[in-house]
């Protein structure tokens, strides 16, 4: 264990005159900024080009390959959205539940507060990005971490589910991938799909991140005509996150049932359970699109 990371000078090219600058790998014409105060890690594991540092005002920042993952000032928004959307969509209170990536921890922490979860198993391809949450977003994003429940396997997850997938009976499965760019990419083909529909038990809901309706509505559409080819019910909804792309990030929501409404959380939230983007009106107005993106994505080709 432990953080082991080859030399990177990313930070020198991504950072100037005290500004970090996102890369444009997805997004081109456009760049997000924040202010750093002070680099806090700079190197590359196996898979991927790291860089932690404390801005002035979005708290610790975490960024691969050039793109921000999570910053400490919005991170909930997305992790709540990505995780609890699926967890109260499912039919039955979620038992068993497979997090994809999501090395940061935050997904898990989400999954963590349900107290009918007996078992979670976590499939991140990069141990390094666990060492870095337990290490920099250690009382933030990776609090969850040391829970009974989890078990950690460092894994391509396309490989995962192809060989161990079968028969796991998953309650939830939530892919908190990165852009069909670099490691991810072999989440975004239809055999990812099919082996996660092989996973999933009757009643369990996918989801998966889904980028940004302002930049790549045509994309989303192509994926989720993929994955209609799979599930039944193919879903869309987004979480409002200033740090990403747009400030926009959505995602595919699918189950294996056909007819279901997944806009329709199954269960109240528990009032001691800490939440601060998620609720069960959220929830279903996360699914509430605007009317060029709905056209698009709503309409059957």
């Amino acid at each position: 264990g432990g953080l082991n990371l080859a030399p990177s000078d990313s930070a020198s090219i991504l950072i100037k005159d005290g500004w970090f600058s996102e890369a444009e790998v997805m997004w081109p014409g456009q760049r997000f900024c924040i202010k750093v105060d002070k680099v806090l890690l700079n190197g590359k594991s196996q898979f991927q080009d790291i860089l932690v540092f404390n801005s002035s005002t979005y708290g610790v920042v975490l960024v691969l390959d050039g793109a921000i993952q999570v910053t400490e000032r919005d991170e909930f928004a997305y992790q709540e959205m990505i995780s609890q959307i699926p967890l109260f969509a499912s039919n039955n209170p979620p038992k068993k539940v497979l997090i994809v990536g999501g090395g940061d921890g935050g997904v898990l922490r989400e999954v963590a507060k349900h107290a009918s979860v007996e078992e979670i198993h976590m499939c991140e391809i990069d141990q390094q990005v666990c060492e870095v949450g337990k290490k920099f977003f250690s009382t933030t994003l990776a609090t969850s971490f040391n829970d009974p429940r989890l078990k950690l396997f460092y894994d391509d997850a396309a490989r995962y589910l192809r060989l161990e997938g079968k028969g796991q009976n998953y309650d939830a499965i939530i892919c908190d991938s990165s852009d069909p760019v670099g490691p991810a990419a072999t989440l975004y083909i239809p055999e990812f799909y099919q082996s996660m529909s092989d996973a999933l038990a009757p009643g369990g809901v996918v989801c998966t991140q889904g980028e940004c309706q302002w930049l790549h509505v045509d994309f989303i559409k192509e994926v989720m005509e993929r994955a209609r080819e799979i599930f039944p019910t193919v879903q869309y909804a987004y979480s409002t996150v200033p740090s990403y792309p747009s400030g926009q990030l959505g995602f595919i929501v699918a189950a294996k049932e056909a007819g279901v409404d997944l806009s329709v959380p199954r269960r109240v939230v528990p009032a001691d359970m800490s939440l601060r983007y998620y609720s069960s009106a959220m929830h279903s107005a996360a699914f509430v699109l605007p009317a060029f993106a709905a056209r698009k994505l709503l309409a059957r080709s």
